[in-house]
């Protein structure tokens, strides 16, 4: 696991969110992880209100550019904090503020914790 390999996880996340399927996103996520998501106040502690929270995520036709990384790796952990900036289908956009924490699980970094929240500006 290096800087470049944290790094794509998330243009691999996108590309699951280009798919609009909501199960090809979850697939990201290890069986407990935790979802603070942007667009909702509710935690997400599982694959399934993970699920139910894409849903309604992936139909707003998501595209997803990382403005700026921050990674660090601590033996089998992997985290990327930074900023991304979201355009959506209706043409609106919204930029956010990220944190992705990552566990190497035989070779796969599976986010383990996500935390995103909007900018407050």
């Amino acid at each position: 696991m290096n800087i470049e390999d944290v790094k794509q996880k998330i243009s691999d996340w996108n590309a699951k969110l280009q798919t609009q399927n909501p199960d090809e996103v979850v697939s990201c996520y290890s069986k407990n992880a935790i979802l603070l998501p942007t667009l909702s106040n509710q935690v997400r502690h599982n694959h399934e209100e993970i699920r139910d929270y894409f849903v309604n995520f992936v139909a707003k036709k998501p595209q997803c550019t990382v403005e700026e990384h921050n990674v660090r790796i601590h033996d089998n952990i992997a985290i990327n904090s930074g900023v991304y900036a979201f355009t959506f289908g209706d043409g609106s956009s919204a930029r956010g503020r990220f944190t992705f924490v990552y566990e190497n699980v035989n070779g796969n970094l599976e986010i383990i914790e996500h935390h995103s929240s909007v900018m407050p500006e």
